[in-house]
């Protein structure tokens, strides 16, 4: 293997270590739930579900589970609560 990729492999293995590195500001995700799957997505700040406890409450927990998983990867406005983090 090329001496240059493999010092490319090692820098994204500590990259990927580092999180606060990397700002997600917009995702479009498929999130397989108990009982059926949603779309999810972000989109400035913005957070979207196409599940009925989101369109009822404005929140869910696939919004949740995502912003616990990228927590240190999201903005202020698209990490969520605090009782989200509190959980983690």
């Amino acid at each position: 293997m090329n001496s240059g990729l493999i010092g490319k492999i090692e820098k994204a293995h500590r990259y990927a270590k580092e999180p606060e590195r990397i700002q997600v500001q917009s995702l479009q995700a498929h999130f397989n739930g108990d009982n059926d799957s949603y779309d999810v997505s972000l989109s400035d700040g913005e957070w979207r579900c196409r599940c009925h406890t989101y369109e009822t409450f404005g929140d869910c927990q696939h919004v949740m589970a995502i912003q616990i998983l990228l927590h240190d990867m999201l903005s202020e406005q698209a990490q969520g609560s605090a009782a989200v983090v509190s959980a983690r």
